[in-house]
């Protein structure tokens, strides 16, 4: 479990493909203390590190990881949001974020909005419905309030911390981010979604059992 605070940016220094996933390398602060075997956040991606050097990990990415993420777009020299997993007495300062990206959107535009940023992602199509305004989002790791919503465009305000402190300022329209919404927003949809289900199959047994009376 993760909040969306990012403690450090990293950079990719390596990717190496392996069957069906992939290797990641990354350089990372020494102060970041990292261990052998715990969980990182890396652009809001839970993954576990293989390797450890004074100033560089290792990471293997599974197909899973590579269809949902952004992952597959990045090259060396990219810089990626870093951030442990919560620890049970720490403050919660943004938001429950599982480092489960639910899909990948597109940036619009980023542009100043003093004191601060504007930034607009385009969500996939099924994600829209789990958003609203007010509400929170993770943008590749980083825990945002949602401004505004149109249709499936999104906006967030960027302080200027936040640009300074993490590695959403490197972006730039079309590119892809990794999108996880507020796990709240889907235990509710989930809970309400089966019973709609439920309805209308219960519908169609009865219509489906009528229509077979009347033939028989």
């Amino acid at each position: 479990m993760f909040t969306g605070i990012i403690e450090a940016v990293g950079k990719v220094s390596r990717l190496e493909k392996l069957q069906g996933g992939m290797r990641l390398a990354l350089e990372i602060r020494r102060d970041l203390k990292l261990r052998k075997g715990e969980s990182l956040a890396v652009d809001g991606v839970c993954l576990t590190c293989e390797t450890l050097g004074p100033r560089r990990a290792t990471f293997v990415l599974s197909k899973e990881t590579l269809d949902r993420s952004r992952f597959g777009s990045l090259k060396a020299g990219s810089r990626v949001n870093l951030e442990r997993a919560l620890a049970a007495n720490a403050r919660l300062g943004g938001h429950f974020v599982q480092g489960h990206v639910d899909g990948v959107g597109a940036v619009l535009a980023l542009e100043e909005d003093p004191p601060g940023w504007s930034l607009s992602i385009e969500l996939p199509g099924p994600l829209a419905a789990y958003c609203v305004e007010k509400g929170s989002v993770a943008i590749n790791g980083v825990s945002l309030t949602i401004a505004r919503i149109r249709d499936r465009q999104i906006w967030m305000a960027l302080i200027p911390y936040t640009m300074k402190e993490t590695a959403l300022g490197d972006l730039a329209p079309k590119d892809p981010v990794n999108l996880e919404i507020d796990i709240l927003a889907k235990y509710v949809r989930n809970f309400l979604h089966p019973v709609e289900e439920k309805s209308r199959t219960e519908e169609f047994l009865l219509k489906f059992l009528k229509e077979g009376e009347t033939a028989g």
